[in-house]
Parts: C-alpha cells; sequence; structure tokens
C-alpha cells in the first residue's frame, strides 16, 4: 500500500519522531499507518520522541583540544537532571560527540546529527541510544569548532566551558600553558562580553553612551562637565565588558593585557588574544522546576 508525504506528517505528529524515520517506518510498513507506530516503538524511537517534550536545562558543557591537530570544541549537551549530567556514561558519550565534531567539522547541530565516528555509527544514534538507556530527554544543544592555538578550560564539573584562541609563537614554550588556562579561567569568572573595544558594538557603545550622557544631566551637571564625565564612565564600562581590559583575577593591579605582555616578554617571544569561547550550561533556557514533596504524594496514591 502507498503513501504520500501527508501520511509521514500524520506519523510525526502522532509519534514525535523525526520525518525520515516516519518514512522509514511507513515504508517498512507498506502504507499501514497501525504498523508503521508499532515498529516505531519496538525501535524505541517513539520513547525517545516522548521524552523529547521534555525540560533539558542541565547537562554538561566540554572543552576540549587536540594539539597535534590544533582543532578544539566547546559543546553544551543538556540533560534534565543534574544527576544525569554526572552520569559516566552521559559524559563519554558526550566526550564522544566532541570528537565528532572535531573530525567531521559540521556547520550545525542538524549536520552534526548525520556525522559518524570512527565506528560508523552517527550521532542521531548515538543520542537515541542514550535516550532509551540513561532514560532522560538529552539535547545536543550548541557548539563552536575552532583551529590554531588555544588553551581549554572547564568550571564546575561542566557548569561552565571556555576556549581562548591565540596568535603566538611561544606556544611550545614552559608557562604557555599555564598563563593560557588563567586567561580561560578569567573568561569563565569575569564573563566579558567583548575581546576588546574594537570588538563592541558602535551601536552598543552609542547608546551606554546616551544613557550615562542622561545620568549626568539628572544629576545636575552642564553639559560640558557631562561630557567629561560620561569619558569617564565609557572608560569604565570597556574595563568591565572587555576581556583585554579587565582587572587580571589574580592581580588586580595589572591588566589581562598588561598579564599578556608580561608573559610574552618573559617567554622570549609575542603573544595576541585573538578571541574566546564562553559557554554557560542552560544560560537562556527554561529551568525544569520540580516540587519533590508533590512527586512523592503522586508516587503514593
Amino acid at each position: 500500500m502507498a503513501f504520500t508525504a501527508n501520511d509521514v506528517k500524520t506519523l510525526r505528529e502522532r509519534t514525535g519522531c523525526g520525518m525520515m524515520d516516519c518514512k522509514k517506518a511507513l515504508s517498512e510498513a507498506d502504507g499501514n499507518m497501525d504498523k508503521a507506530i508499532e515498529i516505531l516503538r519496538e525501535k524505541g524511537l517513539a520513547a525517545v520522541a516522548k521524552k523529547a517534550g521534555r525540560i533539558a536545562a542541565e547537562g554538561i558543557v566540554v572543552s576540549v583540544v587536540d594539539k597535534a591537530k590544533k582543532v578544539g570544541v566547546v559543546l553544551e549537551v543538556n540533560s534534565e537532571t543534574d544527576f544525569v549530567a554526572k552520569n559516566a556514561e552521559f559524559v563519554k558519550f558526550v566526550n564522544r560527540v566532541a570528537q565528532v565534531i572535531m573530525a567531521s567539522n559540521p556547520a550545525s547541530v542538524d549536520e552534526l546529527m548525520t556525522c559518524k565516528d570512527e565506528s560508523g555509527e552517527d550521532v542521531a544514534s548515538m543520542l537515541q541510544e542514550k535516550v532509551l538507556t540513561i532514560g532522560e530527554n538529552i539535547q545536543i544543544r550548541r557548539f563552536e569548532r575552532v583551529e590554531g592555538v588555544m588553551v581549554p578550560y572547564v568550571h564546575g564539573e561542566g557548569r561552565i566551558g571556555v576556549m581562548v584562541m591565540f596568535d603566538t609563537d611561544v606556544a611550545d614554550k614552559d608557562g604557555f600553558e599555564a598563563y593560557g588556562k588563567d586567561v580561560a579561567m578569567q573568561v569563565a569568572a569575569a564573563a566579558p562580553q567583548y575581546l576588546d573595544r574594537d570588538s563592541v558594538d558602535p551601536e552598543v557603545v552609542a547608546k551606554e553612551k546616551e544613557i550615562l550622557t542622561v545620568q549626568a544631566m539628572n544629576e545636575g551637571k552642564p553639559a560640558n562637565i557631562a561630557e567629561k564625565m560620561v569619558i569617564g564612565r565609557i572608560n569604565k564600562f570597556y574595563k568591565e565588558v572587555c576581556l583585554v581590559e579587565q582587572p587580571f583575577v589574580k592581580d588586580g593591579d595589572i591588566t589581562v593585557a598588561q598579564y599578556t605582555e608580561n608573559t610574552a616578554k618573559e617567554l622570549g617571544g609575542s603573544i595576541k588574544i585573538t578571541g574566546f569561547i564562553r559557554y554557560e550550561r542552560g544560560e537562556g533556557l527554561q529551568k525544569r522546576e520540580d516540587n519533590f514533596a508533590d512527586e512523592v504524594a503522586s508516587m503514593m496514591k
């Protein structure tokens, strides 16, 4: 019995499974809708789809580097509970996905799902297997892959993942790795929004100046004094949001730029921070709210 695109759509709506999985199931079932649903259930895909509607805002962020190939990845994978995030199999799965990203260089999460690891298994299959064995909704949320000289750092068992990229001729010298980790820890702790002044959106600066000018005028300052106050406050703004201008967390008397300059002199070369990535687990996601007492009460009914 033949089936149409509308049948595939209907099956997807009824099961929540992926379009390709629904198409394969209908083909295997010779177009029989009920049989296709049964096939999806037997494969465990319907169970995966059911879990996919549940909130996943926990999980871990990893930051890993292959020094030999000069490639690195920052990756966030979410789970429903913090308990699962600490599961050894879950952590192993996340690192396995990171290796696939480094090797395959996918352009998006959707493209990543079709990529395969060295065993020939694609990421979509790996993910489905983990959802079924662990029993929670698991989502690969985002990743960034970079090439060149970089230093990774992970804080708080995967709560924050950082990668800092450099242009340097001293990457192989003793002391560079420790310096790079210090800068990565700075990013984790101080959460800069930009690398330097040139990286700040001009519209952001203009808006900040507008707000600061109004504040100064509201304080009763004349226009010429207000203008000078705005210049000083904008400089303070840059020190808060730009990595290289922030006070160094280990020595507040110097900036990150000065720490970088000092380290370059000590190592006898040049170091320039060219960028950074900072992922914080679950940022921007709706958090699952559980009431333990209500949950226990519901189980006893």
